[in-house]
């Protein structure tokens, strides 16, 4: 609930009673209004008569299924801005980039963790909220252009960490690793725009917004099941083709957003990183094999960062290398994993990445998520 106690408006469209019955005790225990529909057509009829907050959709449903109903409600602009999570017992990541195309922001497979999913809705209906309140202020209030600049930016940099934490809370359990790829990627952008002959052509704007575009690098891993995100051990070949669709997925997820915002240079950044992040120098990654300088140079960065923070930190499969072990794995992959220039720069600063790397981690872990320069 808001601290204006304003009673949020959930629909939840679902075929089979146990599913309703449970996940509409738990919202309303909540505090959330909640309204049921056993079949598309019934939840069509109400979503009219009362616009919900948010919408809880079904994909397999007899006569209707939910893509249906969703194309229906999206068509009309009074739902165009309604939050729709789809729920499937399907786990291809085919069917989920589905859902993302007819107009959904989220995706939960059954059986759900209702926990999980209460804090998804929750996530979804703050950002449903940010939008709500940037348009009305936009509308109402007679603003000066930079005070109109200011909050657009404040309300896109909201937006932005809201998506993060989505995905950082089902991969992380620090909740340091954003803010520590965010870190070095600034850093390595900053070294690379005082570079003399100037050829990566970086100017203040790509080294202020890289550090919080990075933040998007895995948002598709919402798409990604969590018996393979948190698998213990290391993944199948199958699971691994599963895990390699979290780019798209995250590119998928991030067009939706610069369709309402197609000038967000923040967000188009993201976008780049969160398909590109993947890709290797010499053509070998995923997800389009790119090769060298095609790789979107915020990508390249990322790819540096992200890849010296997992080398550092313990997880569930591996034990953690020290800083000299990650420096020299990262210095093989000069030419044929990494671009060869900004791997020169960051032999010459890697001490500056452990040195994030050391205060970042040995800050207090205390659950609060924060973006800071």
């Amino acid at each position: 609930m808001t601290q204006n106690d304003y009673q949020y408006n959930i629909l939840i469209v679902d075929d089979t009673p146990e599913n309703l019955r449970l996940l509409a005790m738990s919202l309303v225990s909540e505090g959330y209004i909640v309204r049921v529909a056993p079949n598309g057509q019934m939840a069509i009829n109400m979503a009219q008569d009362k616009i919900p907050d948010i919408i809880i959709l079904d994909i397999d449903m007899p006569n209707m299924n939910g893509y249906e109903v969703a194309n229906i409600l999206k068509a009309d602009e009074s739902f165009q801005y309604v939050p729709i999570i789809f729920l499937s017992a399907f786990q291809d990541t085919q069917a989920k980039i589905k859902a993302f195309k007819h107009g959904g922001v989220d995706y939960a497979t059954k059986p759900f963790v209702v926990e999980e999913l209460l804090a998804r809705i929750s996530t979804h209906l703050e950002l449903h909220d940010l939008r709500k309140k940037l348009e009305c202020r936009n509308q109402s209030l007679n603003l000066t252009i930079h005070d109109q600049e200011e909050e657009i930016s404040a309300a896109q940099l909201s937006t932005i960490i809201a998506l993060a934490k989505l995905a950082e809370s089902r991969d992380d359990d620090t909740g340091l690793h954003i803010d520590r790829v965010g870190s070095y990627s600034q850093l390595l952008a900053k070294i690379a725009q005082t570079e003399k002959n100037k050829r990566f052509n970086i100017d203040e704007t790509f080294v202020n917004m890289i550090y919080h575009a990075s933040a998007l690098h895995d948002i598709g891993k919402v798409g990604i099941a969590d018996a393979i995100l948190q698998k213990p051990g290391k993944l199948t070949d199958d699971e691994f083709e599963t895990m390699k669709n979290h780019p798209m997925i995250g590119f998928e997820t991030l067009n939706t957003v610069l369709k309402s915002y197609p000038n967000n240079k923040m967000v188009r950044m993201g976008s780049d990183i969160a398909k590109s992040h993947h890709e290797r120098w010499n053509g070998t990654g995923y997800p389009e094999g790119l090769q060298g300088e095609n790789i979107p140079l915020s990508a390249r960065i990322v790819a540096i960062a992200d890849v010296y923070d997992a080398l550092r930190a313990k997880r569930s499969y591996k034990m953690p290398f020290n800083h000299e072990q990650a420096v020299n794995l990262i210095l093989e992959g000069r030419g044929n994993h990494f671009d060869p220039k900004l791997i020169n720069l960051f032999e010459e600063i890697h001490a500056e990445f452990n040195r994030i790397w050391v205060d970042l981690t040995l800050q207090k872990k205390d659950n609060t998520f924060s973006l800071t320069c």
